[in-house]
């Protein structure tokens, strides 16, 4: 259960906090460390090209193995952290030869577990095996889309995604919004859910925690001028007008499917999101 507090001030009564009851290291390992230079939602011209980015605490990037290409070969867990980058928690293995490397770390790991990659791996969270290898039913995450590429599906707190069926060169995965679609049987996935579910149930409770994960705040469009948004302007609240409601730049907002008819990955999706 996440913490709460006692609330002595507007703010401390909704807000919700991690318990951080999994983590065995509080200090990361400086290997496996890297510098995060922050851009405040600007591109290589200064232009802002994603809005309402900057500021934020401080952080270190940790190289995270996703790829988890050492293959028969067994690692010990030896301690849970906090990654400020991902909602997720990290678990550090060490291997025989004394090479350190991150994982996601999945629900019901612990400091002292073995875990290893490979089509012989045991079916338990934290072991990487090629969907071949996975019975149908089994509860997957850090899933391939491309063999030898690395994780890309499924990884944020909680996620847990499904291996439905096989067919041929391909395997059929439920994924966590509901979508089904077909990956190659030799990409490798990780068993497991991943671990801190209980990051969906927290509740920031003031505006200052915001900025700490470096998101500025976010205006109104019908709060603004006729100049900056197309909602603005108007003598009180008057409402966001006809056509509506669209972006600053006059895309429909709601509703309005933007994925392009002819993306290349519609041929891999069995069944979309939301779909009865």
């Amino acid at each position: 259960m996440p913490k709460s507090y006692r609330p002595y001030t507007p703010s401390r009564r909704h807000m919700t906090t991690a318990t951080f009851d999994e983590i065995t290291k509080t200090t990361p390992e400086k290997s496996l460390l890297e510098p995060l230079r922050k851009h405040g939602g600007r591109n290589n011209r200064g232009r802002i090209t994603t809005r309402h980015r900057g500021g934020g605490h401080r952080r270190a990037y940790r190289i995270v193995d996703f790829k988890r290409d050492r293959r028969g070969v067994t690692a010990d867990v030896l301690a849970i952290e906090y990654d400020p980058n991902r909602s997720a928690r990290l678990a550090l293995l060490q291997y025989p030869d004394g090479q350190k490397r991150y994982i996601l770390a999945p629900q019901g790991l612990t400091a002292g577990a073995r875990v290893g990659a490979g089509p012989e791996a045991e079916l338990t969270p934290g072991n990487a095996l090629p969907l071949s290898a996975i019975p149908l039913g089994t509860m997957i995450h850090n899933i391939e889309l491309a063999e030898g590429h690395g994780g890309q599906m499924v990884r944020s707190a909680g996620g847990a995604a499904q291996l439905m069926a096989k067919e041929g060169e391909h395997a059929h995965i439920k994924l966590p919004s509901g979508e089904v679609r077909m990956v190659r049987l030799a990409c490798y996935a990780t068993i497991g859910q991943v671990g801190n579910v209980e990051h969906e149930t927290l509740s920031l409770g003031k505006a200052g925690r915001t900025r700490w994960l470096g998101r500025r705040p976010i205006v109104r469009g019908l709060a603004m001028n006729p100049v900056d948004h197309p909602h603005g302007g108007g003598e009180g609240k008057s409402g966001q007008g006809n056509p509506h409601p669209v972006s600053p730049w006059g895309q429909p907002a709601k509703g309005f499917k933007t994925r392009a008819r002819s993306k290349p990955s519609n041929r891999w999706i069995v069944k979309r999101r939301g779909k009865a």
